[in-house]
């Protein structure tokens, strides 16, 4: 007998979730390996590509730090680049160069997390969907700006996004709270289509949830616990979300920060909140990477297409160690206090945020 195509469908995604790990890390291994055989380098040699070996270790920590707060990790990337990675190498990189290894390697950190939020339930697909439309012309936008904006202003402009992240960071409560457990009549935690407890057969993972006729959603994630909440506020996350595109594709970060204030203003579990928009995040930062490395030509005084400029020696170290980051990120959160760690990187932002305010007037 024919299995259904639906059927076959969500046989297929509970597959590709349940064996995740290995699509997560085969992804860099073929992204290495295809750009040693493609990436216009001009035949260089061994030691082009080992060079910067050490950058891994710099950006595994990174984007473990970010993955465990839930924001974007070119908040930590790219004041490296712009701060650490001259001291070490001698060089500087153009604004436009360190965003865009910025955004490629977090799109590959936050891809790897956001798949375990999938996995647990933890993302509101219609929520994320909405979210990414609306960011969309104003990610474009801010990336297509990065070709001309001055440098000064560029470190201006971070610092500003910085010191905003910091605020929000000490404001928000990211901590994650316990919610309420479902039990069946014999005590047992009862998900993916116990009685009591609702069920989608179009999820992704063992999730299930259910929309009432007051707009209400209640959401069971993999381990039984339930979540209530409801969708509205779209034109407070809009605002958020439109302002925090604009830096995500001028600066590389930006629109986590600033949304996640929003989903917890609307009242969105924080869970809920962390999973979906790390779904947002990595979307509007591939988004952006594309137009880094495509888009230079679409703007006057932009580069034209030549993925020469592109540092690949760099990259080839970078998405393995945020790809990593990503699965580490959960383990990481389990074991400490979210809040301090919040509060640390809260801290680094404001001190990066100075630095750059003098960048930009000339003091360095």
């Amino acid at each position: 007998m024919t299995e259904p195509p639906s059927s076959s469908a969500g046989s297929i995604q509970k597959t590709f979730l349940k064996y995740q790990h290995v699509f997560v890390f085969l992804a860099p291994v073929l992204f290495v390996v295809g750009v040693y055989l493609f990436a216009p380098t001009g035949g260089a040699g061994t030691g082009y590509w080992l060079e910067y070996w050490w950058i891994f270790f710099f950006f595994l920590t990174g984007a473990t730090i970010v993955n465990t707060v839930g924001i974007s990790g070119s908040a930590l990337f790219v004041p490296f680049l712009i701060f650490i990675y001259p001291l070490i190498t001698g060089e500087g990189l153009t604004p436009e160069t360190l965003v865009k290894i910025g955004l490629i390697s977090e799109s590959f950190g936050l891809s790897s997390s956001s798949l375990a939020f999938i996995q647990y339930g933890l993302v509101d697909r219609r929520l994320a969907t909405s979210l990414v439309l609306g960011a969309v012309p104003f990610v474009v936008g801010g990336a297509l700006l990065s070709f001309v904006i001055p440098e000064p202003l560029f470190h201006a402009l971070l610092g500003i996004a910085l010191l905003a992240a910091s605020y929000l960071l000490f404001r928000a409560d990211l901590g994650h709270e316990e919610p309420s457990g479902s039990t069946d009549e014999a005590g047992q935690v009862s998900a993916d289509g116990g009685a009591e407890l609702p069920n989608d057969d179009d999820k992704l993972g063992p999730a299930g949830v259910a929309v009432d006729d007051e707009g209400t959603v209640t959401r069971v994630d993999r381990d039984g616990n339930d979540y209530e909440y409801s969708r509205g506020g779209y034109v407070e996350r809009f605002a958020n979300y439109s302002i925090g595109g604009m830096f995500q594709g001028l600066a590389g970060f930006g629109i986590g920060e600033l949304g996640i204030i929003s989903m917890l203003r609307t009242k969105v579990p924080v869970r809920v909140a962390i999973g979906t928009n790390h779904i947002v995040v990595a979307t509007t930062a591939v988004l952006a990477s594309l137009v880094h490395v495509f888009g230079g030509g679409l703007v006057p005084g932009g580069h034209t297409m030549d993925l020469a400029t592109t540092r690949w020696d760099i990259v080839v170290w970078t998405v393995p160690a945020t790809t990593l980051g990503g699965q580490i990120a959960p383990y990481v959160s389990a074991a400490l206090d979210t809040g301090t760690i919040k509060k640390g990187v809260g801290v680094l932002f404001g001190i990066i945020a100075v630095a750059l305010f003098i960048m930009a007037t000339g003091g360095f």
